[in-house]
């Protein structure tokens, strides 16, 4: 009688958990099925203007339309993106506030002492939108005109060249430094709040050269304002099939810049599959593949289990970069 009881009883536990979890799976599927319920808001960490914000604005055009609401932008410039990315680590986890990330946000955890969150707890990877290339440019009159004799140039005269780059901490910079600890060459570091300013300096020759994404240079490539030394990723860009790789001078180096979505950590997995669900489908829009293509921007739009594996291999890799190189954030 008493292991019948026993039995029972074990029966009767077995049937509540499952009872609890098929509610809590069908209570997963019907806050997915009711979101979003109100305007959506998504976080860009940079200031208006420039490659990020057209990309945010593209999201939003064609996000609202399948989704019933509003997307609203907010700016939330500063501290090299922690400022915005922040704000969405500490939102409520019910995906209405969703942040736009860049490389930034996996060089950040090892070149701060610390963070206002915990990258791989607070938040969590919803999908990588696109991936774009770093080129270095150079002003019209330095007299080197190719990866090895720009190598050769910072060889001859130690600490006399120069490299702006969009700001300290950025995949720019650390192209830039893990140039310098690859090759020896000793450069002197330039940041800027933003690329916009350093392009001026660049072309007047007050400043040797400039680490930035390929689309914004482009144009200044074309005209001849700038000349390009070579593109950091594993093979040429289609789009300036002349510009050589940096790997075809130092083996190997490859780095890249990256954009995504995240969301905070604690956001129902349902509600984050409708989230990727939609922005799969966004990305996959003729026209917003075009205007991604036309400044540089090549969509990727993968799991938020495949993101967030990225997330992880690309902070163990830019750690061991910062480590190598002594980057520090100025």
């Amino acid at each position: 009688m008493r292991r019948a009881s026993s039995s029972m009883m074990r029966g009767l536990a077995s049937l509540f958990i499952a009872v609890g979890a098929a509610s809590a799976a069908l209570d997963a599927r019907a806050q997915a099925s009711a979101f979003p319920s109100k305007p959506v808001r998504l976080i860009v960490p940079n200031a208006p203007g420039g490659a990020i914000d057209i990309l945010a604005r593209l999201f939003a055009q064609h996000l609202q339309p399948l989704w019933g609401q509003q997307v609203v932008i907010e700016y939330k410039p500063g501290a090299n993106t922690i400022v915005g990315t922040e704000v969405v680590a500490k939102a409520p986890p019910d995906g209405h506030t969703i942040g736009l990330v860049v490389t930034s946000h996996v060089i950040n955890p090892s070149l701060r002492s610390s963070l206002p969150y915990d990258t791989l707890k607070d938040l969590t990877g919803v999908t990588m939108t696109a991936v774009s290339h770093i080129v270095i440019v150079a002003s019209p009159s330095l007299e080197a005109n190719t990866l090895a004799e720009v190598i050769a140039l910072a060889k001859k005269s130690p600490g006399k060249l120069s490299y702006a780059t969009p700001g300290s901490g950025s995949a720019m910079h650390l192209t830039g430094e893990m140039l310098k600890a690859t090759t020896g060459i000793d450069m002197v570091h330039v940041p800027f709040k933003g690329s916009g300013p350093a392009y001026p300096e660049v072309m007047a020759g007050r400043i040797h050269l400039l680490i930035d994404p390929l689309f914004s240079s482009l144009s200044y490539i074309k005209s001849g304002k700038l000349k390009p030394i070579a593109v950091s990723s594993a093979r040429r860009e289609p789009m300036a099939p002349d510009i050589a790789t940096v790997a075809e001078t130092i083996p190997g180096f490859v780095t890249q810049s990256i954009n995504g979505i995240v969301v905070p950590g604690a956001t129902p997995r349902e509600i984050v599959r409708k989230i990727n669900a939609d922005f799969v489908k966004v990305l996959q829009v003729a026209e917003l593949k075009e205007r991604m293509a036309g400044f540089g921007l090549t969509p990727v739009g993968n799991t938020p289990e495949q993101f967030d594996a990225i997330i992880r291999a690309e902070i163990e890799r830019w750690a061991k970069v910062v480590k190598d190189s002594g980057a520090k954030a100025d």
